[in-house]
């Protein structure tokens, strides 16, 4: 048995590594200029970490501008697909590079607000980390149908849907929710709607389906398990925290409203699908990343659990490059070759990123990078720390 004096010193150093490791990092105040360092102060090469920028900035993404043309482009497959919520027109390329928690490199405009599409997705997946750590929500296995009672999750299906089946995306809710019907959500490119419509649904938990719809559907459930709107609930719990702007919004489909005692609150997407979902600056989100990178801690303040983050970062049964509405870059189908398995992140239609590489206390943004690129770029971005 080890002497507990021996366990009491181990034990003030791993905790004290682990505060100065905090100290160590830089977190921008509101409304300053972020501090930005040479990259040979970390003896990161600067012509190779330039090849990656430049590469970034030259392989801008082939859809459209107006993002109203490109989103119907993208989804021209699914039957009653509309614009359902607002959308903008885009700006060019973008990105930051942040390293120890200051700027190593930046492109184009990254104070300009833009669609996020689903990179909205992992912010939804904070705010449920928030019910879960404020215990509005007991236990990740819970069935939703004991939060909600409304009918949404009634029928034999439906009721056995977890919080974490909806977060990994393998519930295969079926249903509508604001005119958007389950089974026309990406639907096959090959075989018939009705075949697909009067499918037999998969047990939850066992198969992965993208599927906004359902997504939304999880934002409306945490609307009610918060009874006020989630934007306000990342705001007040989040984004105020780590200083990020005033010019950060997040919508709902125009429809979209549900009443909370007595007072019609909007629910909002989990992407810009159909319109709607998170508009944000490039530099909002690596503030977002920067918080991710620290587990959860901003300045020495946690905001969000360690023991959170660890959940959402676990592969799902049914696909190892998934966890609670983030991507991991384990080895599965959608690996990043020669890139560290624990890398995490956010993804939106377009090219908007989120890359959280811890193992090289990096935040990588892009926006508007031509999506089948991210792979070669991010191989790039790593050749420059080597």
């Amino acid at each position: 048995m080890k002497n507990p004096l021996v366990l009491i010193l181990i034990f003030l150093f791993v905790f004290t590594n682990s505060i100065y490791a905090q100290k160590t990092n830089y977190f921008p105040d509101r409304s300053v200029k972020w501090e930005e360092k040479d990259p040979l102060n970390f003896k990161i090469n600067l012509k190779k970490l330039t090849e990656a920028v430049n590469f970034a900035e030259s392989n801008e993404y082939s859809g459209s501008r107006d993002l109203r043309i490109a989103t119907f482009k993208g989804f021209e497959n699914e039957p009653f697909h509309e614009i359902l919520g607002p959308t903008k027109k885009r700006g060019g390329p973008a990105g930051i590079i942040i390293k120890n928690g200051y700027i190593i490199s930046k492109w184009g405009d990254t104070k300009r607000v833009d669609m996020t599409f689903s990179v909205t997705k992992s912010f939804l997946s904070a705010v449920a980390g928030l019910a879960y750590d404020k215990k509005l929500i007991a236990n990740e296995n819970d069935a939703v149908a004991n939060y909600i009672w409304d009918g949404t999750f009634d029928g034999n299906h439906n009721n056995k849907i977890t919080w974490e089946h909806l977060l990994q995306q393998n519930s295969d809710w079926s249903g509508e929710i604001w005119g958007g019907k389950d089974w026309a959500d990406r639907p096959p490119k090959e075989g018939g709607l009705d075949d697909w419509k009067n499918r037999k649904l998969n047990e939850p938990g066992t198969v992965m389906e993208y599927n906004d719809v359902r997504v939304n559907l999880l934002a409306y459930a945490l609307t009610h398990v918060w009874r006020k709107p989630i934007p306000q609930v990342l705001k007040e719990n989040i984004m105020d925290e780590i200083g990020a702007s005033t010019t950060w919004r997040w919508f709902g489909y125009e429809d979209a409203w549900t009443e909370i005692d007595g007072i019609n609150v909007k629910s909002v997407t989990g992407g810009g699908h159909s319109g709607g979902g998170l508009f944000i600056s490039t530099e909002d989100m690596a503030r977002f990343g920067l918080l991710f990178l620290n587990d959860g801690v901003w300045n020495g303040k946690r905001l969000i659990s360690s023991e959170w983050i660890s959940k959402a970062i676990t592969p799902s049964q049914p696909n190892v490059n998934y966890g609670y509405l983030w991507w991991l870059n384990k080895k599965g189908d959608q690996h990043w070759e020669g890139l560290s398995e624990k890398i995490y992140y956010a993804a939106g239609f377009g090219g908007n990123f989120i890359v959280i590489d811890k193992e090289n206390d990096l935040v990588v943004v892009t926006r508007w990078l031509e999506p089948s690129k991210i792979e070669e770029f991010m191989q790039k971005v790593n050749a420059s720390l080597r």
